[in-house]
């Protein structure tokens, strides 16, 4: 997260000079209104053809069945294979079959445009977590809330232009040019992302069913034993469910409750998309300004107490002015959500826990919209006032879950900590490594657990512990030193000065480790690492780490981090780093001449390198 004064200087566009996340935002920009444009085509050319709303109803539930069904298993594979190739595919594939559709309809029949959007929407089940979790690697930590920003306003804009050039061909021209422009779009979005540099995920085994059911349970796993994770899965149940009904209920509402007629709710619906426009352009440079449960809560309680006065209005322009405010009150609680599952996963899980959460708020969304007969039997005022009372209850309860109402004061106490940096004394307290360390780091990096008895002497035997206390540094800027950190316990936070202003680059918990990219390569630091808490750290020499990525498990690990990081921090186009990628996987991949034996243990190492910045 930024400190307020660089956030607050930060322009919502800054992002798009990042030349990947600008690739990424222009392809997504592309097939979203693609994927409008045969939205509304397909509706209406099954209308056309049948002349029945249950067939266009038929075709809604054409595009949300198949990511109830195989939602959770794309997770898995998002998480198993090149999520960039994955997205590439799926934009082909997509293409393919939405061009099939104005050729093949007329032979085959209006069954075969209930297939091919079944298919295309099944093909983007795949894509969608694949682009959510690649947006923190291309991003980094002080863009993503503006990056989620700019990807929720191209979203939103990119629907609305698809809608109206759907309407225009079918009503100016022949329908079947709205899904020939959207296969068109789908190829363009594929060719553009495959010009952008993302790392490649390593699977620990090869793909096989039992693997994919024990990488989806993997997954549900990492999601329910993270607090924050696992709060916001359940508050996020209870808020589609509102949501859902929120939705069904606002046509009749506007109808029979404010006497309006069908031309003020589309209007309405318009101005509420403005203002989710408005509300994301707001969080693109406020979003770090607070952590992002305090955002959840407040947008819930603020659209739960908009949404009580809007089922007491009787006043139409009131009305709008109300729901424009929900509108606006939304965009936190999207952005916060993405925030959430990308800040809190790691990229081997990613994917499953985005399924995860994706396909829970589907469910329960259409719960909340089968809900919506409740207005057949009671007051549609009083279903929709009941409706906004549960959404403030909701954002009650997100204050006080685990996790999730935690205060704003905790990011700023780590700004201030990392200023202090400099001039603060280094680390105390270093003494020899025992196995007993190295048991205690595997409790938290489990493919520590892989060394036998031996390998955990030889390694203790190089290795030192050091204890870092609280608002004390671990590393400074400029420092040079062979020594990677793994920490046993506590937390600290990477950062870097850039032109005054402090940059958050990762907040390191126990099981994290750091330094690796510096300590091979014998650059200077080009960051700082202060602890949060209390925190106890392993210094493991450089020699140690070659004989440790030796281990397959040890050495994916190490290579799908270091991979991230250079990529995210674009440390692959900064001149001294050039071609840092493949020297420093080769230099791990190539055994290492043993080292010369000697009675003198190891000088300590000077303090090591910092987390992203390497």
């Amino acid at each position: 997260m930024a400190s307020a004064a660089a956030t607050a200087n930060l322009s919502p566009f800054s992002v798009f000079r990042n030349r990947r996340f600008r690739s990424l935002w222009i392809a997504e920009l592309i097939s979203t209104i693609g994927d409008s444009l045969v939205d509304i085509a397909a509706a209406i050319l099954v209308y056309r053809l049948t002349g029945s709303a249950l067939s266009v109803g038929l075709v809604l539930m054409a595009t949300a069945a198949p990511a109830l069904v195989v939602g959770l298993f794309a997770g898995v594979i998002v998480d198993r294979y090149d999520r960039k190739r994955i997205m590439v595919v799926c934009d082909m594939l997509r293409g393919i079959f939405v061009l099939t559709i104005p050729l093949l309809v007329g032979t085959l029949g209006v069954w075969y445009l209930y297939v091919a959007v079944a298919l295309v929407s099944a093909v983007g089940t795949f894509f969608h977590p694949a682009h959510a979790s690649v947006l923190p690697e291309i991003a980094s930590d002080e863009e993503l809330a503006a990056a989620n920003s700019m990807l929720a306003i191209s979203g939103f804009g990119s629907t609305a232009v698809g809608f109206a050039a759907g309407g225009i061909l079918a009503a100016a021209a022949n329908v079947n040019w709205a899904f020939y422009i959207d296969a068109a779009t789908f190829i363009v979005s594929a060719l553009i992302i495959s010009t952008i540099a993302i790392p490649k995920v390593q699977p620990d085994e090869t793909t096989s069913a039992e693997s994919v059911f024990k990488n989806l349970s993997t997954g549900i796993k990492y999601l329910w034993k993270n607090d924050v994770l696992r709060s916001f899965l359940i508050i996020a149940a209870g808020v589609a469910v509102a949501f859902g009904l929120h939705n069904a209920l606002l046509l009749p509402f506007a109808v029979e409750a404010l006497g309006a007629d069908e031309f003020v709710f589309g209007l309405q619906e318009g101005l509420t998309s403005l203002a989710f426009v408005f509300g994301s352009l707001f969080m693109a440079t406020r979003a770090d300004r607070l952590r992002e449960g305090q955002w959840l809560t407040i947008a819930y309680i603020g659209m739960g107490v908009v949404g009580v006065l809007y089922a007491l209005a009787t006043n139409i322009p009131v009305a709008i002015v109300l729901i424009m405010i929900s509108g606006f009150f939304n965009a936190p609680s999207s952005i916060a959500g993405r925030l959430i599952v990308q800040r809190q996963t790691t990229r081997e899980v990613r994917g499953r826990v985005a399924s995860t959460v994706s396909v829970a708020s589907n469910v329960f969304f259409l719960v909340g919209m089968i809900l919506v007969g409740l207005a057949d039997y009671f007051d549609i005022r009083t279903v929709y006032l009941v409706t906004a009372a549960a959404t403030l209850a909701l954002g009650v309860a997100t204050a006080v879950l685990p996790g999730l109402g935690q205060p704003a004061a905790e990011w700023r106490r780590t700004m201030a900590l990392l200023r202090g940096t400099q001039a603060a004394p280094g680390l105390r307290r270093t003494r020899a490594a025992t196995p007993e360390d190295f048991a205690a780091l595997a409790v938290h990096l489990t493919p520590i657990g892989v060394l036998n008895p031996a390998e955990l002497r030889e390694l203790a035997s190089s290795s030192l512990v050091a204890e870092a206390p609280a608002g004390h540094p671990i590393v400074k800027t400029g420092e040079v030193s062979d020594a990677t950190y793994f920490i046993v316990s506590g937390r600290a936070a990477a950062g870097r000065d850039e032109n005054g202003h402090y940059r958050p680059l990762e907040v390191l918990n126990a099981g994290d480790f750091f330094g690796e990219i510096a300590a091979l390569t014998g650059v200077p630091r080009t960051a700082q690492v202060v602890a949060v808490e209390d925190t106890t750290l392993l210094q493991v020499p450089v020699a140690a780490m070659r004989k440790l990525s030796a281990k397959p498990e040890l050495n994916r690990l190490f290579l799908s981090k270091m991979t991230e990081r250079m990529v995210r921090m674009d440390m692959v186009d900064m001149p001294r780093f050039a071609g840092l990628g493949t020297d420093v996987m080769r230099e791990l991949r190539t055994p290492q001449p043993e080292p010369v034996a000697s009675d003198d243990r190891p000088a300590p190492p000077s303090d090591s390198a910092v987390s992203t910045a390497g």
